[in-house]
């Protein structure tokens, strides 16, 4: 029997090693001792109360009962029950002593976490610690930038502030612009869109600027009305149909002056002319009418150049046709009144600006019109520089008449302008081609310039500008804007009108020149870099070759320089192109003087050999150009003479230049043999470069 205290007990599986047999014996015999505990458990529940006597007494009774014959297994249900016993001792020794490693496991757990805490713990100071610090040391930082953040939000609000001004004027300059070009619709619109600013406006704090923006409405609003009561109250007449009509009444009533009239007044004795004296009336109505109509198209550019046009025109016919005097009152003097007069000066300045924007901007704008008529084309002329010069001759045809010639000064000064203004744009399409220097735009550009300086000199000579050039100098005078030199030199006619805006033409002409003959150059000095080191020392003379031959090395040089000549001969002009080709030249002929002559040694084969490529095939080069090219090539043509000097000669001109140095028998011997240019150090230098000398014994 089992003690009481050990029924029931829950088996501890055991911690301890076991090998395979022992395990499955051990678990068997544990699934045998719970099956025993389970059915006694059973049996114990089975009785009334589940006392331990109660429990025995059952379990008896279950294993024996009344068959006597039973108690024989009596020492089995013993030996098992022992067995059972031991087997639930050592489980609660095993038990036992494992609960000590689990709580010192345990234990060891608990004091690392602490240890882990502690550190969490310390570091959690350390940084607490160092977050005080950091917000200590930032606080003034903080403050800073508090400050900082304040004056940048004052700035924005001035800046949105000034936005508002700046849409407002944009607006209002919009709304003026439409104005004057008689878009009354689209001016309606903007002060529709400038109304509804106005009203988002209205929950703004800013008195200032809503009463600004309050008052621009009410100011376009009041001309916006009344300019379209003016439309609908007196419309604009059309300023070519009563000019026309005028000079319809004038013609047809010249033959009933002159026959009817004119003899009547002739009879009395008077001087009258009675078809002047009409025209003159009439005149006076239309010049009463003008007054009327200039001021309400003073603003619409549109309708004040045609005004404009219609009257030059009517002033043209008037004079032509029916002989009326420039000395009575005319159109002219009405479009010389101040306002009047500086509104034509504006619109005539705004639509010559526009005409250039228009020209410049044109795909046929650097091509010429006449390029397949050869007899027209000698300049070469782009369109846009013809169309240029040709807007400025109208505007000279629209002004000359003016009755003052302060008023035509004052024409003169916005063609000037003009000009300056047409140059300066020139230069930027000249900088934009700068990498192409020789192309066909740069050409082009290059022309123009030569063509507008060409015309604008011409233009200096002529009477009309020569009458204002004499105004000029008195109104200079009077006002002492100019030196007495500069004074003296317009009244001599040594200076005109024109001659800063061609002296900047020129300049620009000059340095547009001079970049082209720089890249070519450079292209030159790259393609003789061989001819550079050609071994002129020691080739075979010419008594030792069947036929001279150009050197080989030279070939790169002149097929270069062949090909660019041609080129630029054909997309500049003649005298752009001479002037270009002379001064390559006057490069060409120093650079081979210094760079290869003076930089070898030569034998006679070397000196021959240089003496036919200059002089049979360089210098052919140029003289499709001019007659004798070779005056321009001075340095090499007189020193292939002195290296190609037979050597009796060579000895006798170095013994008179070592006798007479500076003497004028050293120059004579010098030009004697053809040396013009070269100095007599540069002679001997080359002297010196011969190796052909016979051996003196010195």
């Amino acid at each position: 029997m089992l003690p009481a205290g050990e029924i029931g007990e829950p088996p501890v599986t055991p911690c301890c090693s076991e090998n395979g047999d022992q395990k499955k014996n051990l678990k068997e015999k544990s699934d045998i001792s719970i099956a025993a505990l389970v059915e006694n458990e059973q049996v114990c529940e089975g009785t009334d109360n589940g006392d331990l006597p109660s429990c025995v007494s059952a379990f008896i009774e279950k294993e024996v009962g009344n068959d006597l014959k039973s108690l024989k297994k009596l020492d089995k249900l013993i030996e098992q029950m022992t067995e059972n016993k031991m087997q639930l001792e050592e489980q609660v020794l095993t038990v036992s002593s494992e609960i000590p490693k689990r709580i010192h496991t345990a234990l060891k757990k608990a004091e690392e976490s602490k240890q882990f805490l502690n550190q969490f713990l310390e570091q959690e100071t350390h940084l607490f610690s160092s977050i005080n610090s950091h917000l200590l040391t930032a606080q003034p930082w903080m403050e800073d930038l508090g400050a900082m953040i304040n004056q940048i939000e004052e700035i924005e609000r001035h800046l949105a502030y000034l936005k508002w001004i700046s849409q407002i004027e944009e607006l209002s300059d919009n709304i003026q612009q439409y104005l004057m070009t008689n878009n009354v619709p689209e001016a309606a619109s903007t002060l529709v869109f400038m109304a509804e600013l106005d009203i988002k406006l209205q929950e703004s704090s800013c008195t200032h600027l809503l009463g600004f923006m309050r008052a621009t409405v009410k100011f376009w609003h009041k001309i916006l009305k009344d300019k379209l009561t003016r439309q609908g109250i007196y419309p604009y007449f059309t300023p070519e149909w009563y000019l026309a009509q005028v000079l319809l009444w004038i013609g047809n009533h010249t033959q009933f002056l002159d026959e009817k009239i004119q003899p009547i007044l002739d009879k009395v004795g008077s001087s009258v002319n009675a078809r002047l004296e009409f025209s003159r009336g009439l005149m006076m109505l239309i010049l009463e009418k003008l007054a009327a109509d200039i001021p309400c198209l003073l603003y619409d550019d549109n309708l004040f150049c045609h005004l404009v046009d219609e009257v030059l025109l009517f002033e043209k016919e008037l004079h032509s046709v029916h002989g009326y005097p420039s000395t009575f009152a005319n159109c002219m003097h009405i479009l010389s009144e101040e306002t009047c007069f500086q509104r034509w000066l504006t619109v005539e300045r705004k639509f010559a600006l526009q005409k250039m924007d228009s020209m410049l901007s044109s795909e046929a704008a650097w091509i010429s019109q006449y390029k397949d008529i050869t007899d027209v084309d000698e300049m070469k002329v782009p369109d846009c520089a013809e169309t240029f010069m040709t807007l400025l001759l109208v505007i000279t045809d629209r002004y000359k008449n003016l009755p003052t010639a302060s008023r035509k000064l004052q024409f003169l000064e916005l063609q000037k302008d003009l000009v300056d203004d047409f140059r300066i744009r020139l230069t930027q399409v000249m900088k934009e081609e700068t990498r192409a220097s020789l192309g066909f735009r740069y050409c082009a550009i290059l022309n123009a310039v030569n063509y507008i300086s060409a015309v604008l000199a011409d233009w200096a000579d002529n009477v009309f500008f020569l009458q204002l050039q004499q105004a000029a100098l008195e109104v200079f005078a009077e006002n002492n804007t100019l030196s007495k030199l500069q004074l003296g030199q317009l009244a001599s006619m040594e200076s005109s009108v024109f001659d800063d805006m061609i002296n900047l033409l020129e300049r620009l002409k000059h340095d547009m020149l001079t970049r082209q003959v720089d890249h070519v150059f450079r292209e030159v000095k790259d393609a003789a870099k061989l001819y550079k080191k050609e071994r002129w020392l020691s080739l075979p003379s010419q008594s030792e070759q069947a036929v001279m031959s150009l050197s080989s090395s030279a070939c790169p040089l002149l097929l270069t320089l062949r090909d660019r000549l041609l080129q630029l001969e054909q997309q500049l002009c003649f005298s752009l192109f001479k002037v270009f080709w002379q001064m390559l030249v006057e490069k060409l002929d120093i650079y081979i003087y210094q760079e290869i002559i003076l930089a070898n040694h030569f034998n006679e084969g070397g000196a021959a050999q240089l003496h036919f490529d200059m002089t049979r095939n360089l210098f052919p080069l140029f003289s499709h150009y001019c007659k004798r090219p070779e005056n321009y090539f001075k340095h090499v043509k007189e020193a292939c003479i002195l290296l190609n000097l037979n050597v009796g000669s060579a000895l006798l001109l170095r013994d008179v230049l070592q006798s007479t140095s500076g003497q004028p028998p050293a120059t004579a011997a010098l030009n004697e043999v053809g040396i013009y240019k070269l100095a007599q150090q540069d002679v001997e230098i080359l002297l010196n470069l011969r190796t052909n000398w016979p051996n003196t014994g010195k």
